[in-house]
């Protein structure tokens, strides 16, 4: 089995080593090949994805498949963000990658592991059905305040006009749209108008 580990300290007085360490005897004792070891040093955990660059490197790893279980210490070091936690926790089972958390004593392999993992997609799938229904909400009282909804154009009188004028003059449809920096659909429409 292919493992990452993953660690993170909070300043740069503190160390990676001690987390690392203990997480290569773990790999050691249950077979599993280090791949790669993945460090944030002195980065917070209230950090995201982007001003993390070991824990989007993870992601990254996650993504390819390029692992079949991810090593940490502890969860609070993949993050203290709950939605950025369970985020990643989806993308693990969305993968089938296993999760190993040494202080938890959590093994995606267990009966208990799977059954924190069946908690973290409940948790992220109720999350993604709040921000869907306060989408909705929000475009529903949008459209009852008469607002217009979606990419402002930038489509007037005088695109029309300056449409069939470029036209007139030999212009094809593409080199139209491109140089008034508008679709080649939306070139067509004016031109039939």
């Amino acid at each position: 089995m292919r493992a990452v580990i993953y660690g993170r300290v909070s300043t740069q007085k503190q160390t990676t080593d001690n987390q690392v360490l203990e997480l290569r005897e773990v790999c050691k004792r249950n077979g599993w090949t280090i791949v790669k070891e993945i460090t944030d040093n002195g980065i917070s955990g209230s950090k995201g994805r982007k001003d993390r660059p070991g824990f989007d490197e993870l992601h990254k790893i996650v993504s390819r498949k390029d692992a079949d279980m991810i090593v940490v210490w502890s969860i609070d070091r993949l993050g203290r963000s709950l939605s950025d936690l369970v985020a990643f926790m989806g993308e693990l089972e969305t993968k089938a990658i296993n999760f190993y958390s040494h202080q938890q004593a959590i093994d995606s392999r267990t009966p208990a592991g799977k059954m924190s993992f069946a908690i973290f997609s409940a948790v992220a799938e109720f999350e993604r059905n709040i921000i869907r229904e306060r989408v909705m909400a929000g475009i529903s009282r949008a459209k009852s305040e008469g607002k217009k909804l979606g990419r402002p154009t930038n489509v007037n009188v005088n695109t029309g006009v300056a449409v069939k004028l470029l036209r007139e003059k030999g212009a094809s449809i593409h080199s139209i749209a491109k140089q008034l920096k508008i679709g080649v659909s939306t070139t067509t429409r004016l031109l039939a108008a």
